[in-house]
């Protein structure tokens, strides 16, 4: 491994250890499998003090060294606010001849065989429902893995019901049929999955070409219910590009937890001709259906759209924000303020002030408070007054 790969190896080590330090480790007892098998637990900073918080869940094949590149970079993600926490579960295969038993494949079929076929039942009827009775998850579960686990993922898109919502497949070494039976199964969906598929330039011919039919068949499916990404990094080694995916592949998963930054403002907001508000409860609707994420709107993300609408002179969707900013935040001022400011927009100062008294009775948020209240109840006045 190159130096620099190294130490940029090293940083997301100690990164993982300082943000996921409730990591632990375990051992499951599997009738699949007939043994036990070693897992990697790793709990966000906040799952002690969060009691009623459910969190996402990443199962990461290959454990053995995909957990620490994988916390490093969801905790630097998470410091920003750009990603949201995740238990993250990290299954051992580096034991004797593990991995190679857990990937067993039937060559003519390209299907789970013998103890690949175990293995495949112990992820799903063994370690999943264990973890989500031991741990407070959301619905909303991720997998990786890396070439010959990266294409044993696939297999739980075989079933009836995909049972994880988001595969991240590092250089896969694709089993039979794979390159064909994915996009079938991917244009027959019904429900929102992610999928990231990624290889390096340095992959030898025998995935690389498999991997470039895949890609090319999934964008011919178009599913508009999948939200597919491939990445071909230039300058890396079949091991090296899984550095530069893990990040590209988490950021493509959670692209909507990220707040509102300036490409989502001018591609997607700025350009609606109305619907401003909508937007964001929608943004935030997504976070909690789709991923299992809950949050209440950001600030942040609450003022830029209220900008826009004032920029747009939309003022009946004020009325819409009110009711975002009362959901969000009942005991704050944040939705009568909405309501006063759009009756003063629309040129109805006595209703406007009554909304303004309203919210200084409130508590105050960001940069809402009694002041600014009493201040507008003023203006108000003076506008009642003077009909200026």
């Amino acid at each position: 491994m190159p130096q620099i790969m190294k130490k940029v190896y090293l940083l997301l080590t100690l990164i993982s250890f300082s943000v996921f330090s409730q990591k632990t480790f375990d051992n499951i007892k599997s009738a699949k499998l007939g043994a036990e098998r070693r897992i990697t637990i790793g709990l966000p900073e906040s799952y002690e003090a969060n009691p009623d918080k459910k969190y996402p869940v990443l199962y990461l094949l290959d454990g053995d060294y995909l957990f620490d590149p994988f916390s490093g970079a969801l905790s630097y993600g998470s410091y920003w606010g750009d990603l949201p926490e995740v238990i993250i579960i990290g299954v051992h295969q580096n034991k004797n001849d593990e991995r190679e038993d857990d990937t067993t494949v039937d060559q003519s079929t390209g299907l789970p065989f013998e103890k690949g076929a175990d293995f495949f039942e112990f992820i799903g009827a063994e370690l999943v429902p264990y973890i989500e009775k031991k741990y407070r998850t959301s619905p909303f579960k991720i997998i990786a893995g890396h070439d010959v686990t990266a294409s044993f993922i696939n297999f739980y898109l075989y079933k009836e019901k995909p049972l994880f919502n988001a595969y991240i497949s590092f250089s896969p070494e694709l089993a039979n049929k794979m390159e064909v039976r994915i996009p079938e199964k991917l244009a027959k969906l019904t429900e929102p999955l992610f999928y990231y598929l990624s290889a390096a330039d340095g992959d030898n011919k025998k995935i690389k070409e498999p991997i470039e039919k895949l890609d090319s068949n999934i964008k011919i499916a178009n599913n508009p219910l999948v939200n597919y990404k491939y990445d071909l990094f230039k300058g890396t080694t079949h091991y090296t590009q899984v550095l530069h995916a893990i990040p590209s592949a988490l950021y493509q998963i959670f692209e909507v937890y990220r707040p509102i930054n300036s490409a989502e403002y001018n591609n997607k907001i700025a350009i609606l001709e109305t619907g401003y508000a909508d937007y964001l409860e929608n943004k935030y609707n997504v976070m909690s259906k789709v991923l299992g994420v809950q949050i209440p709107v950001r600030m942040s993300d609450f003022k830029v759209i209220e900008t826009l609408i004032l920029k747009k002179n939309a003022y009946d969707e004020l009325g819409k924000m009110a009711e975002i900013g009362n959901v969000n935040y009942p005991k704050a001022m944040l939705g009568e303020y909405e309501l006063g400011l759009m009756y003063e927009k629309m040129g109805d100062p006595k209703r406007a002030s009554k909304k303004y008294q309203n919210a200084s009775q409130m508590e105050p948020i960001g940069d809402l408070n009694k002041d600014l209240m009493y201040e507008k109840i003023d203006q108000m006045k003076t506008l009642e007054k003077t009909g200026k």
